[in-house]
């Protein structure tokens, strides 16, 4: 495993020495390459599609589920849709790089600076769009990266690196090396990317609770701060005031993707509720072929079924005496990701908003919308579940940046 850790360093020191090219480029510069990456993905779509389609089928051999397989998956639309993000964020105005703060005694003025990390980490499993969406971040932000992505993605991000992001920054005249692609597919050189923190000061973690939790552990050893997207699964409230209607069409919305951190998970129904309410419930369930998961449950009641490749078409469903009840089911047993509840009743919407303490909270709409593109219109790097001050929920360009207090003469 020496050669492992060996090539993650080769990686995040290329990083470290092209990053002053990106640092010191113009906005005009860094849009050009972003726009640039939109024209290549079109242009190589062919190809990229066929590295894709050769991940899926080995994948298939592995027996990848249903649900990894659809995160895997690049298909036209989905690319054309990656192209199209990544004209938005070229068009996204860029974070002001200097912002008057105050004036102090003897006239002095203080000037809050906003600089580029340097070079951020970024670790993800089997979705090659996010090797996209990450290295778009980081350009936009100035910021040089090291990606490492699973070995089911892997052939499919070094056709993406080789055919579009690279050759898409030379263009613009910022050295390409900026962005790295770690070339091995072992476990690994995960581990090794959180141990190098005069490189790499700052990883960006995806994927499984577990894995992700372990790596923090082992970053935080070294010295090396994370932004972690750990657990994920979305909680639904059913209210006693709650259109039957709306409650069917929130259900189904909301399972559109199995294998996502943010589909419906977990559905709280009041009792009062119930009854009226289940018969649209359960014919939604039908339509996206997903089971209800019915009390007594033999696993813990946020058991998250994105996760499970067995079970991943699954959705626990649980009967609630009352609003703060599910709150507290929501707050203590979920990841905290986002929950959402169907009502009719503005009070009782806001003493849910009040109750609930995760990442994203919504009214009579599916936890599907916390997503960086869709709440924010620009692609995200990950969602930032943390309970302390700093970047929370969709994490994009204008959270990575570290601040430099800066005192000049008036």
């Amino acid at each position: 495993m020496d050669e492992v850790a060996k090539a993650v360093e080769e990686c995040a020191r290329s990083a470290k020495r092209a990053a002053p090219s990106l640092a010191a480029a113009s906005p005009e510069a860094i849009d050009a390459a972003l726009n640039a990456m939109a024209g290549k993905l079109v242009e190589h779509a062919e190809a990229v599609l066929e590295a894709n389609q050769a991940d899926i089928a080995k994948a298939r051999e592995d027996g990848m589920s249903a649900g990894l397989l659809d995160r895997l998956t690049i298909t036209p639309e989905r690319l054309t849709g990656m192209a199209e993000q990544l004209r938005l964020l070229a068009g996204a105005p860029h974070q002001e790089r200097s912002v008057e703060v105050s004036t102090l005694d003897g006239g002095l003025r203080l000037v809050e600076r906003r600089r580029p990390v340097g070079v951020i980490g970024a670790n993800y499993e089997a979705r090659p769009n996010v090797t996209v969406d990450v290295a778009s971040q980081l350009v936009k932000s100035r910021n040089g990266g090291v990606l490492r992505t699973g070995s089911a993605a892997l052939g499919s991000a070094q056709r993406l690196r080789e055919a579009v992001i690279a050759p898409a920054l030379a263009e613009a005249g910022i050295d390409p090396d900026v962005i790295q692609l770690v070339p091995r597919a072992e476990r690994e050189a995960a581990s090794a990317l959180v141990r190098f923190p005069a490189l790499v000061p700052l990883v960006i973690l995806r994927g499984s609770g577990d894995s992700t939790r372990a790596l923090a552990t082992e970053a935080a050893v070294h010295g090396v701060r994370t932004l972690a997207h750990a657990d994920g699964g979305g909680v639904l409230y059913i209210d006693e005031a709650a259109d039957t209607d709306k409650v069917r069409e929130l259900v189904f919305n909301s399972l559109d993707r199995l294998g996502v951190c943010n589909r419906l998970n977990l559905l709280l129904i009041h009792e009062a509720a119930h009854d009226r309410v289940w018969p649209g419930i359960s014919g939604a369930l039908a339509e996206r072929g997903v089971t209800p998961s019915l009390a007594p449950h033999e696993h813990a009641i946020g058991y998250e079924w994105a996760l499970d490749s067995d079970r991943e078409a699954t959705v626990t469903v649980a009967k609630v005496a009352s609003l703060p009840e599910a709150a507290e089911i929501a707050n203590e047993q979920t990841s905290g990701l986002a929950a959402g509840i169907a009502t009719e009743s503005s009070e009782a919407a806001d003493a849910f908003f009040d109750a609930y303490t995760g990442t994203g909270v919504f009214w009579n709409a599916p936890t599907r919308l916390l997503d960086g593109f869709k709440l924010l219109a620009v692609p995200e790097t990950g969602i930032n579940l943390d309970k302390v001050p700093g970047p929370r929920g969709p994490v994009t360009y204008t959270d990575l940046y570290v601040r430099q207090y800066a005192v000049l003469p008036a």
